[in-house]
């Protein structure tokens, strides 16, 4: 993968992963994520951080970008595979490791959040392998060729 295939996909990976979790965690599921935090109080900001979200989001973006590229995948729906299969990992790990050593979140939620991130990241992880194609063979230019 060229430098600017990874800058291309971690960008609009990146956007792609900051408004699918507005429209998934935000509006669609904000009251169900509310309702589900632990014992602990306090914890939500009135106003998130967007410097702090696009961080994450470029970060997610960039580990999305590689493994779609690394597992070669070449269609949208392999992105989707790969997307979401990365997702769900990573947020398993996460949720489950911040459900066992803190009170923000509960049992519930350490479910749940996995399983609609593979949404999310099935979704991101498609529209990255429509915006750079699978890997080009050694010598070719342009995203999407076979």
């Amino acid at each position: 993968m060229n430098t600017k295939r990874l800058a291309t996909g971690s960008l609009v990976g990146g956007i792609a992963l900051w408004a699918a979790g507005y429209l998934i965690f935000d509006l669609a599921l904000g009251s169900f994520y509310a309702a589900n935090l632990g014992s602990a109080t306090g914890v939500l900001r009135d106003s998130r951080l967007m410097w702090a979200d696009a961080l994450g989001s470029l970060s997610l973006a960039v580990l999305l970008t590689l493994a779609v590229t690394w597992a070669r995948a070449s269609t949208i729906v392999g992105g989707f595979q790969i997307g979401a299969t990365v997702g769900f990992l990573v947020w398993f790990g996460v949720d489950f490791l911040r459900y066992g050593g803190s009170n923000v979140w509960n049992l519930t939620l350490a479910i749940v959040d996995p399983l609609v991130e593979i949404i999310r990241n099935g979704i991101v992880g498609a529209v990255i392998v429509a915006v750079i194609g699978r890997d080009a063979p050694s010598g070719s230019t342009g995203a999407g060729n076979p």
